[in-house]
């Protein structure tokens, strides 16, 4: 692998599955079996997942909401996510620990930096939950910022689409798939890879981003093993 420690971006769609909303627990189970895959071939994991199949606080806000609380219970949402994974992670026989930036000490660890880095020095997966404990900061952002916090040499988003291209590729048939990218082009061509605070983040601080599809069994590890065409590389 040519990755040691990564920080894996998951985003709450996909764990509907072919659901409407909620958690469909055969997503779940696939994404299990792929992480326990690469954890025994030696890497680090860490993981970050949005809550938008449960609650999106951006939504509640355009619905007269106060946007503050409305973050707050999106924040919530994404713990509900991280148990989930965490309990089929379990199953797996993959040991896990869900560290949370809120406070909930009966059913997460707080968010510690150099515990979160034991963790995953001691082979454990770790699952980071509530955003960054903040409002108007997306999970895209915690994302970042926790992969910077433990120095991932990666960031992998898996989404439903296998890259980046110079359009949707769900309503352009013809839009073409970047192989590299560079992060200046990124701005360039306005392409649409996280919001502009993560990317910003991952630009300073000389931190690679990956975007692939991961509902497509086997390509987290394919990944990993550096096999090109799949996903799409972000570098300097």
């Amino acid at each position: 692998m040519i990755y040691k420690r990564i920080l894996l971006k998951l985003s709450g769609e996909s764990l509907m599955g072919d659901k409407q909303f909620g958690i469909d627990h055969n997503r779940l189970a696939q994404y299990a079996k792929e992480i326990k895959e690469i954890v025994e071939s030696g890497v680090e994991v860490a993981i970050v997942i949005g809550g938008g199949n449960i609650f999106r606080g951006i939504q509640a806000a355009e619905g007269g909401m106060d946007r503050v609380q409305g973050d707050y219970m999106g924040m919530l949402a994404t713990v509900i996510n991280s148990m989930a994974l965490q309990s089929a992670l379990e199953e797996a026989d993959v040991y896990t620990r869900l560290l949370t930036a809120i406070k909930m000490e009966q059913i997460a660890e707080p968010f510690i930096r150099r515990r979160a880095v034991r963790h995953l020095e001691k082979g454990r997966v770790v699952i980071f939950g509530a955003g960054t404990g903040n409002p108007y900061f997306t999970t895209d952002t915690a994302a970042s910022l926790r992969a910077i916090e433990i120095e991932a040499d990666v960031i992998l988003k898996g989404t439903r689409v296998d890259g980046i291209y110079d359009s949707d590729p769900e309503k352009n048939p013809d839009a073409i798939k970047y192989d590299k990218v560079s992060f200046s082009e990124v701005y360039e061509k306005g392409l649409n890879i996280m919001d502009m605070t993560a990317f910003t983040l991952c630009n300073e601080n000389k931190l690679p981003i990956i975007v692939f599809d991961m509902d497509t069994p086997g390509n987290l590890k394919k990944v990993l093993a550096g096999q090109e065409k799949v996903g799409t590389l972000v570098e300097f």
